[in-house]
């Protein structure tokens, strides 16, 4: 009889483990997809970005009254000294990150994108050692690399920030969505003057928003601009609910073939061409990144004890909300009620 229980519980778990990595592969490949097919028609990036922050900002905050309603707990809300002084870096970081990600789709393929974005981890290394997190132990167009590579480099500052902001237990601000709630609005003003200057004017000369003819038409481009706050809303929290139930090992795995799986769909569905050079480079890139993320484990295990906050798994979103999680479990009986509600 318990046998049984145990091979239940071990089906149940194996389970929920697959359906929560297909909904954070829904998510985090579909917004991919999404972004560089609504770039192709849409060209104003900044812009979408932008609305897509203002979704996101609107759903935390919904999500915010919800659990502050169910759980009668009020949430945090911080100062204006710690709100200006604290997050506001973070926040810039993050919005040249997602900005000039998202920019660089009017220029390069999916693939190159994909292939890019993986140095990431490299940037988030280097810079966890200068803030000293870390200890030592295909189609091709210029200006498209150069705004994903700077993506990369500032999403190295990215990350780093936002580790050191979730590790101030004194701003409470572990639960994910007060984190978003509290981001969301520097980072549409840290944008702001870079849409300004780009695309301010073309925009607001532009037929498709400001100087529409058709109304059935700005319905479309609206609606297909409020499903990319969507995607992205639901990206961060399938990325929580994947780490909070099962473990970091579960996210940098999943976070790995989530790689392969975008460069696979981007050749066969948009016709990217990837070449065997790109295929050894990426291959090499990966290779390096799972082989971090095993040391890490066994490093972990040889503690005996859990990986130490600071350590990066293969995926800077996926590490970051491992620590959230990590310090959860230890003193915030409210993120696993959260959980258990299925509001994330």
């Amino acid at each position: 009889m318990g046998r049984w229980v145990l091979d239940v519980a071990f089906v149940w778990k194996a389970v929920l483990t697959l359906g929560l990595v297909l909904l954070y592969y829904c998510f985090s490949i579909g917004i991919t997809f999404y972004n560089k097919w609504l770039t192709k028609s849409f060209h104003f990036p900044l812009f979408m970005t932008m609305l897509h922050l203002a979704v996101i900002f609107l759903f935390s905050a919904l999500s915010r009254a919800l659990v502050q309603c169910s759980s009668h707990r009020a949430r945090v809300v911080l100062s204006w000294t710690d709100y200006l002084r604290r997050v506001a870096p973070t926040a810039l970081a993050t919005a040249l990150d997602v900005g000039l990600s998202n920019w660089s789709f009017l220029y390069i393929t999916v693939s190159l994108y994909t292939m890019t974005k993986s140095s990431a981890v490299l940037f988030i290394l280097i810079f966890s050692l200068i803030f000293k997190l870390e200890e030592l132990s295909t189609q091709f167009n210029m200006e498209g690399f150069a705004l994903v590579l700077g993506a990369s480099f500032i999403g190295g500052i990215r990350w780093t920030l936002t580790q050191m902001l979730l590790q101030k237990a004194e701003l409470g601000l572990q639960n994910p969505i007060d984190t978003m709630f509290h981001l969301q609005p520097l980072m549409f003003l840290g944008l702001f003057p870079l849409f300004a200057v780009f695309e301010g004017l073309h925009l607001s000369t532009s037929e498709k928003i400001f100087r529409f003819q058709d109304t059935g038409l700005l319905l479309r481009v609206l609606g297909s601009l409020f499903l990319g706050g969507i995607l992205a809303f639901g990206l961060g929290f399938s990325e929580f609910l994947l780490v909070s139930r099962t473990s970091s090992l579960t996210l940098s795995i999943a976070g790995i073939f989530k790689e392969v799986c975008t460069l696979l769909l981007a050749a066969h569905l948009l016709g990217d061409q990837i070449s065997l050079l790109n295929w050894l480079g990426f291959a090499l890139c990966l290779s390096g990144i799972s082989l971090h993320v095993a040391l890490k484990t066994l490093h972990s295990r040889g503690n005996g004890g859990p990986e130490p906050l600071k350590g990066l798994g293969s995926s800077p979103d996926l590490e970051l909300l491992l620590r959230s999680s990590q310090q959860d479990e230890e003193d915030n009986e409210e993120e696993e009620y959260f959980v258990a509600q299925g509001q994330q």
